[in-house]
């Protein structure tokens, strides 16, 4: 078992940055994928960026050149660096791991962030 513990949201305005954590219960990284996801009102979760066991980053096209994924093995934490931040990133945005070829899937509870003037 994986608990995922988000935090970082909040209100901020078109144009700002944010930088939501999520800290993993144990070591994961080496063998699961971590992801961040979002959902907006009304819209189904989608995929914002993800980060593999071996370092490789994938990003919606929507938020690359602005956000970035990244982690911090010793503190079992993985980060998503939001610039830029623009009224359609509104969302709740929630941190994954997933053990690719398992059922192995865990999520956090969400943290809300808003982007309005």
């Amino acid at each position: 078992q994986v608990q995922l513990v988000e935090s970082g949201g909040g209100l901020v305005q078109p144009g700002g940055s944010l930088t939501l954590s999520c800290a993993a219960s144990r070591y994961i990284f080496s063998i699961y994928t971590m992801g961040w996801y979002r959902q907006a009102p009304g819209k189904q979760r989608e995929l914002v960026a993800r980060i593999l066991p071996g370092g490789t980053t994938n990003y919606a096209d929507s938020v690359k050149g602005r956000f970035t994924i990244s982690r911090d093995n010793a503190k079992n934490t993985v980060y998503l660096q939001m610039n830029s931040l623009k009224p359609e990133d509104t969302a709740v945005y929630y941190c994954n791991a997933a053990r690719l070829g398992t059922p192995n899937n865990y999520w956090g509870q969400g943290t809300q962030v808003t982007v309005s003037s």
